[in-house]
């Protein structure tokens, strides 16, 4: 991939993101406050609860660390999970995101619960991420890999600013190894990229920093029942959010999911908790 066109790709996630339809899809259909990849006790589960225990189970995985640990935060979104990760464990905050209007949604949901004392919001990519090495004990990400072309090189930068004996822990929505390149197209097209990342690929960007696998925990079942569930809320509300997001926007987002749930159901995608700790 070209510099030029990996540069495209930033920019298409980005324009994507910030977009009205889109913001006002994630904001009032995906969760809000998170929009990532639940974990599911039932189908019908709402999709804030089930994406809430993805965040306290990522949580939960998380060493103790001291009152001034820092954690980053990429990909960050809406900032939902910072707010738990600030108001559970007491330390700082730092989300980085593409998107300046999920950023601004971000400051003013956390201005308004008190939390922006301990939570900085930057606007940028993870592809460059700027801060200084050796700045966080922890970062953190939730199924926004899957949007780089350079996803190695986020790999890369997530050593450099991990200070020593600091944990990576991400989800991302991923290709299983050795797929059949036919079943993803539908949704390859949908991320404009010719590939999406797997637990083979990361481990290998792992092992060529020498970082320790801590845990990689596949749930591809979850990325089905997550995608079914938002598919379900958009039918089920439509006359409601006709008002914020154009039919246009509504019958795109309608059949790309219909692709995800397709090659997650023929067992083309995978989906789950990696955890990754760079040597002390």
């Amino acid at each position: 991939m070209s510099q030029q066109t990996e540069s495209q790709v930033v920019d298409i996630a980005r324009d994507y993101y910030d977009s009205s339809d889109a913001d006002n899809f994630y904001y009032h259909i995906w969760g809000g406050e998170d929009i990532h990849v639940g974990i599911y006790r039932t189908d019908d589960e709402p999709i804030l609860t089930a994406s809430r225990r993805t965040v306290d189970t990522m949580l939960s995985r998380i060493p103790k660390l001291p009152d001034n640990a820092r954690l980053l935060d990429i990909g960050s979104g809406y900032g939902g999970s910072a707010r738990v990760i600030a108001r559970e464990l007491g330390i700082r905050v730092t989300c980085l995101n593409l998107s300046a209007v999920q950023n601004e949604r971000n400051r003013t949901m956390t201005a308004a619960q008190g939390l922006d004392d301990r939570i900085d919001v930057h606007d940028g990519n993870f592809e460059e991420l700027p801060f200084d090495d050796g700045s966080f004990d922890q970062v953190w990400c939730q199924d926004s890999i899957l949007h780089s072309g350079r996803r190695q090189r986020v790999f890369e930068e997530v050593d450099r600013v991990l200070k020593p004996g600091g944990g990576f822990i991400f989800t991302d929505p991923m290709q299983k190894d050795g797929v059949d390149p036919g079943l993803l197209e539908p949704v390859l097209a949908r991320i404009h990229l010719p590939s999406m990342g797997s637990t083979g690929k990361y481990r290998d960007y792992a092992a060529g920093l020498g970082w320790e696998t801590v845990d990689i925990d596949e749930k591809p079942e979850c990325l089905v029942r997550h995608y079914s569930r938002v598919l379900e809320e958009l039918e089920k509300r439509g006359d409601e959010i006709a008002e914020h997001i154009s039919g246009d926007y509504v019958e795109r987002m309608k059949k790309g999911l219909h692709h995800w749930i397709e090659a997650g159901t023929k067992g083309a995608l995978d989906w789950g908790i990696l955890h990754f700790r760079k040597p002390a």
